[in-house]
């Protein structure tokens, strides 16, 4: 492994959090958008964000980059 653990953690860390923010807008429909407004909330809210769906996606997306960064350093290093 070209980096410390806790280097490694970070990096990744970073990418990922990069990445949830890449993800979180893909196949969100607003409220208004929907048609279905809940009275007392802002019609631009989304109606369903599968918050958990994006989360594995970044995840996975996530260790793919992390996976080629490695490969990459490995390669560079020598």
């Amino acid at each position: 492994m070209p980096f410390s653990t806790p280097l490694a953690i970070v990096i990744f860390l970073t990418i990922w959090f990069t990445v949830l923010f890449a993800v979180l807008p893909f196949g969100v429909r607003s409220q208004h958008e929907a048609g279905d407004i809940v009275a007392g909330t802002d019609p631009g809210a989304p109606v369903a964000p599968r918050l958990l769906v994006k989360a594995g996606w970044t995840t996975l997306v996530s260790a793919v980059v992390f996976a080629a960064l490695v490969a990459f350093a490995r390669y560079a290093s020598g």
